[in-house]
């Protein structure tokens, strides 16, 4: 019943020490998200997160774990593929709504998967795109949408 695309910087909190209240809440909310059968991650996201805790953060993480990472991630949500499709719909809506084109496949992504929410700090809380609403789990009013998710 995946209902939650799980951006990139959300996965990549839960590596990065700098914000250790955002790691926590990162962790926490992916965590119950994996456990309940609601965590859906796309092919972009897994690269992506590869790339940043392997390069990106103060203190990256080995070959080996970040791939065991990407393993996990690909076996605990659902993956959702990259088709011709999603990259055509993610250009229009990058043309039409002035979205960069990562956030716009991330969107595209979830749209076409039929997947409800987008969970992520790119983007307005609570903001609806053509039926994708998007949750900010370190916004305030949090787990009050989070409750209302269904």
């Amino acid at each position: 019943m995946s209902d939650i695309l799980v951006d990139t910087n959300i996965l990549v909190y839960i590596y990065d020490p700098r914000d250790l209240t955002k790691q926590a809440q990162a962790e926490s909310v992916v965590n119950g998200l994996i456990e309940s059968e609601r965590a859906a991650v796309s092919v972009q996201c897994l690269t992506e997160f590869f790339r940043t805790v392997r390069w990106r953060l103060p203190e990256p993480l080995s070959p080996d774990q970040a791939l065991l990472r990407v393993e996990h991630l690909s076996r605990a949500c659902r993956v959702l593929d990259l088709t011709p499709l999603v990259v055509i719909e993610a250009c229009r809506s990058s043309n039409d709504y002035q979205m960069s084109i990562w956030d716009a496949l991330i969107w595209a992504a979830a749209k076409f998967n039929e997947i409800k929410y987008v969970l992520t700090e790119d983007a307005d809380h609570n903001h609806v795109l053509e039926g994708v609403r998007y949750l900010n789990p370190f916004h305030q009013d949090f787990e009050i949408s989070l409750l209302k998710v269904t």
